[in-house]
């Protein structure tokens, strides 16, 4: 009998599988329209049994990422959109998703990474990708830094919050501490594979901080290389949400894994609405930054 394992943050197994497969399915690895392989093939990938896998398939159901018929499988029908009007990314493929443009990023010597988000998992889900490009010597930036802006765990956020008539709205702690137990896990996952590049002597100069703001994310936000910019809304909605234990409930959240990205790059003309577009959000970050994160926590990785 396969004995279910907890991760760092003391969550069940089934969270990771669900993670691991969210990140997939938005980034266009498993494209819309798709089917995802059998339970019996993930649960032989992930190492784990048939039940955690049809646990994290019943989540990622409730999420709207998936649907099921009986003896017909999960079918994908939601990813990561990217809208661009720039020639080069509509020149690489059709339906241009994340993963694409992270790793166009580390095919440079330099790679800097500002990112304001609500809990770092897709942002280490790409990064343990570029990792392994960088083990098989196909990629070999230099240098990687990256600056992380997260919601300060002290605060009550507005969402995720219940929706039944036992709370009517009324928070409800056990939702806040699985979403710290998701940014923990992600954001440890993190820094233990930059700390590997560093100290495998794969990138010569590894750099990392992870900040704290004291107020919730209304939008995503990655500047890449301090040239390129990704935006994109985190919508609110109403959707279950599973604990631990397997108890699912009600709750107002939000959605970004799946919600339109727009891309945007700083072209040769400083005044065009690109270029303005892309500094204002490099300027609004910088301010963030310094004016209104928190510096406490871990000390900041060196490579």
């Amino acid at each position: 009998m396969t004995v279910e394992r907890k991760d760092a943050a003391g969550g069940h197994e089934f969270l990771r599988v669900a993670a691991e497969l969210r990140a997939r399915m938005a980034d266009g690895f498993y494209p819309v329209d798709t089917r995802l392989p059998s339970q019996t093939e993930l649960a032989k990938e992930f190492g784990t049994s048939r039940d955690t896998v049809q646990r994290a398939l019943r989540l990622l159901r409730g999420e709207g990422w998936i649907e099921s018929r009986q003896g017909k499988g999960s079918r994908v029908v939601r990813n990561q959109r990217v809208q661009s009007t720039t020639p080069r990314a509509s020149r690489s493929q059709r339906r241009l998703t994340l993963g694409p443009l992270i790793a166009e990023a580390f095919e440079q010597d330099e790679v800097t990474l500002d990112v304001h988000t609500l809990t770092s998992e897709s942002l280490d889900a790409h990064f343990r990708v570029q990792a392994e490009r960088i083990r098989s010597k196909a990629v070999a930036p230099r240098r990687i830094a990256v600056r992380l802006i997260l919601p300060s765990s002290v605060d009550i956020l507005p969402h995720p919050r219940r929706l039944d008539r036992k709370y009517d709205g009324k928070y409800d702690a056990r939702l806040r501490e699985r979403l710290r137990g998701i940014t923990e896990t992600s954001t440890a996952s993190l820094r233990k594979v930059l700390d590997e590049l560093s100290a495998e002597h794969l990138v010569p100069e590894v750099e990392y901080e992870f900040r704290h703001a004291p107020f919730a994310p209304t939008f995503k936000l990655y500047l890449i290389n301090r040239c390129e910019i990704l935006h994109g809304p985190y919508i609110p909605l109403v959707r279950p949400v599973m604990f631990d234990d397997g108890e699912e409930v009600l709750a107002l959240d939000v959605l970004g894994l799946g919600a339109t990205l727009t891309h945007h790059v700083r072209d040769g003309r400083p005044d065009s609405p690109e270029s303005t577009f892309v500094d204002s959000m490099a300027s609004w970050f910088d301010a963030t930054w310094d004016l209104l994160t928190d510096e406490a926590g871990p000390t900041p990785g060196r490579g």
